[in-house]
């Protein structure tokens, strides 16, 4: 599976944050969701109108990011603020 078939980043859909397509749904809120131990059968109850299939696109998307991530995310006061170069 390709995961470009199902995220879409769409400049008028939440500014621009990757979703499913044909959603408004945030590939983040998915990742949070299974950081936070739900299942995809609890993601797609709650969500019914999503699949495995778009759940394991989320996974696949998130999965290349991670691999090319050069940087990493500051957390200041719970809420991510800035960027630190992890270069060397």
């Amino acid at each position: 599976m390709n995961w470009r078939d199902r995220i879409s980043i769409d400049p008028s859909i939440h500014h621009g944050k990757p979703c499913i397509k044909g959603t408004r749904v945030p590939v983040s809120v998915i990742v949070g969701s299974i950081a936070d131990g739900d299942t995809p059968a609890r993601i797609i109850e709650a969500w019914p109108h999503l699949t495995r299939d778009d759940i394991e696109a989320v996974l696949r998307f998130a999965a290349t990011l991670a691999g090319v991530a050069d940087r990493i995310p500051v957390e200041v006061d719970g809420e991510v603020d800035a960027y630190t170069d992890q270069g060397g």
